[in-house]
This record gives C-alpha cells, structure tokens and sequence, in this order.
C-alpha cells in the first residue's frame, strides 16, 4: 500500500474527520494571506512619496515577495511529507503574522521590505498544503465544484487587494494595509489550533540538499534577474540581469536533471509527461502573468495618466473582483458538468480581445470602458484558470499530488514575477523613448501622454500571450485520473492519446 492510499485508508477509518473545518481553517488563512500578495498594488506611488524612491525600487515590494515564494515552494512537496497538515499550517501563519507586524510598524523602506519578504516565507507554503489537501480529501468528480470554492481564494483574494488598497490608503494611510490584516491571521492560527487535524501521513524522506540548494539557486536567480530587468536603461542587455538569469537557468536544469536521478525527488518532474497537466501548466503561467500584470499596470495607468485618486482607482475595479469571487464556484461547478474546452475556448476569446481594446486606450478613455474591461478580464481568468488546473491535477496519479501542486505553485511566483518585471521595463523604456522625442517632455501633459504610450505596447503585447492562450484552448480535452500502476498508466496513456 502506498503512502496516497494510506492517506485515503486513515480518513475512512475517521470518520469523525470532517472535510469542512479542514478546508475552513485553510481558507480563512490563504485568503489573508494571498489577499496580502496584490494589497499594495495601488500603494505604490504613495510608498514612492513617503519613502523617496523610484519605481523600479518599490517594485521589489511585489517582486521580492515573489522571489522568496520562489525559493519556498519548489521544496514544499518535501516538506508536506516531513510536516503535519496542522503543524506546516499553523507555522506557516506564524510566521506570516510575524512578518506583517514587522511591516506594520516599518520606520524606513528596508524594514518594510523585511517584513514584506517574511511574509513571502509564509504565504509560498500555503498554497501547497491548500492544494494538497483538497486532492486528498475530495474525489475528482467533485473537485471542479471545491476548486471553485477555493477559486474565493486564489483569484477573489489578489483580485480584491487593489479595491480595498485604495480605500485604505485613501482614507487610513499605507501601514493599515498591514494592522487590518494581523487580527485576522491571529483569529486563523487560534481556529486551526482548535479545529484543524492532520489529514497527511508524515513519512520523512530522504532529504537530497543538493536539489534543495539547485531549487534556490535556479528559481531565486531567475526572479531575482527579471526583477532587475528595470534598474537601469540596458534593460536585459545589463549584466545585473544576464548575469543570475543565466545562473538561475543552469539552476533549473540541473536542478530537473538531477530529480530524474533521484528514487525520491524533492519535487519530481515527470509529472510533466501526462499531457493535461502539461497544458494546465503553460494555461497557468500565460494566465498568471496576464492577470498579475493587469492588475498592477491598470492602477499605474488609471493614477498615473487619468489622475484618479488611490479610492477611485480601486474601486474601479471592485466590480470585476466581486463578480470573479461570485462565479468561481459557478465556474468549478460547470467545469464537472461540461469539462474545460466549452469553458475555455470563449474565455480565452474574451481575454484576448479585452486586451486588444486596452492597447488602445488613451487620455480620453471613460471609466466605464475599464470598469467593463477589468470585469470581462476577470470572469475570463475564472473560466480558464481553475478549470485547466484542475484538469491538470486530475490526471495525475495519486503519488504525484505533492509534487503536480509543488509545480504550479512554483511556476506562480515565476510567472508573476516574470510578467510584472518584463511589463514594467517596457512601461519605463517605452515612456522614457516616447518622452525623449517630445520639446518639453517635464510637462505634465507629455508625462501623461507617455505613460499612455506605455500601457498601449504592454497591453498589446499581453495580447500576443493570449492568443496563445486560445489556441491552446482548442486542443484540451477531459482529463480523467490515471492508476497508479505503471502498466495501468500505460494503457491510460494510450487511451488519453
């Protein structure tokens, strides 16, 4: 009997085990947490203000938080093993709280930023154990409806952090986008300490600290060499930037090649070769990217060029963030209805063509036209990216769920960091080419203007990502999951095939 199906074995022999306090504890927690992630989207410029510094500077305040989630997660899958559910859990929150009092209370900018990467320590396990959880104490045919729950979480949450940002830095001032959030954490970490129980078996593998230092070298280096990419005007040319790219890449390959070797891997990649979860995964990172980088661009845009306050700016968005908290379960469950393909194929349609009319705006475009946009984006994101996930993830044996969720976690920061960081240089470079052509390029309207310009080029280039996204669209199919048995796996492959 393998681990997996003594997991199952010791839930059916507890049946005072229940699944709702369980996936509770987890939810009130991640919620805190990944709300925590897009939370000071629309503080930038005020941080920029109080602190005096440049964009590229408090960008880390969203890319460094992604780059230590990005050195967190790819080892998840081990620790999951070595850990509790109720001890990673409750650690984990720990340490989140921990990391938002010391951002609270931060006196200069290397502060903040010190509690805004504890935090990151935290918040990179959460995910996993969410994830985790959920494959092990629902069956597949339901999973689409609970995945949409969770959707409240993963999506609902980030989608909400510009809207309720905006109102608190308007109105409170940048440190309460912190204190707001420690009396919740408290309340998750006393809940969970009550209700939640163990649901995993701790089987404490072998720890291979070569795969966990090529883990750090080769994602840490990689985030941290995008996020360089806007500190100065040699862009990727810089060796700030070519330099830990390259590092970070040769990282990553021997880190996967060194995990084929491995009886058991840290996080093992040969779930890559089920076909659905490979498409979940190139889904995940094209939809990632375009949703971080929206959501971090549009507030830039709507202060930056319209000169709408930090309130308005988020309250713009507040329609669409509530409607995609509201139809993700919706989603998940017409997802166990009618699979993904009806599902994705007119949502990646709507995407595209959302960023098509966003390439397009300018100092004259109404604010309704945003508000429109930013809800079409985020249904669209609802109907694609927790279905294609879950599909993924249902075709993976059993065995392989820590390690399938340990890779679209990782590949989250990755990706985030990625698109805010490629996005944000070509904002900058293309503001600055466009100021550099103009007679007074201080005045206010040409500043205006060439921030338009800026958007325009991000948005268009977004596009190009998700015309990808529809093609891809047309090839997916139902995946249904596989036996654990290599000869059963076999036969599965052939028939998916």
């Amino acid at each position: 009997m393998n681990n997996n199906e003594k997991k199952y074995e010791y839930l059916s022999q507890n049946p005072d085990v229940k699944t709702k306090p369980i996936m509770i504890s987890l939810i009130i927690g991640a919620f805190f947490a990944i709300l925590n992630e897009t939370l000071l989207n629309i503080a930038l410029i005020t941080l920029m203000e109080e602190f005096n510094i440049t964009l590229p500077t408090v960008q880390w305040m969203a890319t460094g938080f992604m780059l230590v989630m990005g050195i967190v997660i790819p080892v998840s899958a081990l620790l999951l093993q070595w850990f509790t559910t109720r001890q990673l859990f409750i650690g984990t929150m720990t340490v989140f709280t921990i990391g938002t009092i010391i951002a609270a209370s931060a006196p200069t900018f290397s502060i903040l930023l010190t509690g805004r990467l504890v935090q990151a320590v935290g918040t990179g396990m959460l995910m996993p154990i969410l994830f985790n959880v959920f494959l092990l104490i629902y069956p597949p045919e339901v999973r689409g409806k609970i995945m949409g729950t969770l959707g409240l979480v993963i999506m609902f949450a980030p989608a909400i952090g510009p809207t309720l940002s905006g109102v608190i830095v308007e109105y409170l001032g940048w440190r309460y986008l912190f204190i707001v959030v420690i009396p919740f954490t408290i309340f998750s970490i006393l809940f969970a300490y009550k209700y939640l129980v163990n649901v995993s078996e701790v089987t404490k593998p072998k720890i291979d600290w070569l795969s966990v230092i090529l883990s750090t070298v080769g994602f840490g280096a990689t985030i941290y060499g995008f996020s360089s990419v806007g500190k100065s005007d040699a862009g990727f040319t810089n060796l700030d930037v070519l330099i830990p790219m390259a590092a970070g890449l040769l990282g990553i390959i021997f880190f996967v090649l060194r995990q084929l070797k491995l009886e058991e891997p840290v996080m093992d990649v040969r779930v890559f070769k089920y076909p659905m979860f490979s498409h979940a995964v190139v889904m995940f990172v094209i939809i990632v990217m375009t949703m971080f980088a929206s959501e971090l661009i549009l507030p830039l845009y709507m202060q930056g060029a319209l000169l709408l306050s930090a309130a308005t700016a988020g309250l713009v968005l507040l329609p669409g963030s509530i409607l995609n908290g509201i139809m993700s379960p919706f989603m998940g469950a017409l997802f166990d209805k009618v699979g993904p393909r009806v599902m994705m194929i007119p949502a990646t349609i709507i995407l595209a063509g959302t960023m098509f009319v966003f390439s397009r705006m300018d100092l004259s475009t109404p604010t309704w036209l945003i508000v429109v946009g930013f809800i079409l984006i985020m249904l669209s994101v609802s109907a694609t990216m927790m279905p294609a996930e879950t599909n993924g993830l249902n075709q993976l044996p059993k065995h392989y769920y820590p390690h399938g969720t340990a890779v679209i976690s990782s590949l989250q920061p990755l990706a985030g960091a990625i698109g805010v960081s490629v996005f944000i240089s070509i904002l900058n470079t293309h503001q600055a080419h466009y100021l550099s052509g103009v007679s007074n390029p201080e005045s206010e309207q040409a500043v205006r203007e060439s921030f338009v310009a800026g958007v325009e080029l991000v948005y268009f280039i977004i596009f190009i990502f998700t015309l990808v996204a529809v093609l891809l669209s047309f090839i997916v199919y139902r995946a249904r999951p596989i036996d654990e048995t290599p000869e059963s796996d076999a036969v599965n492959d052939a028939e998916q095939n």
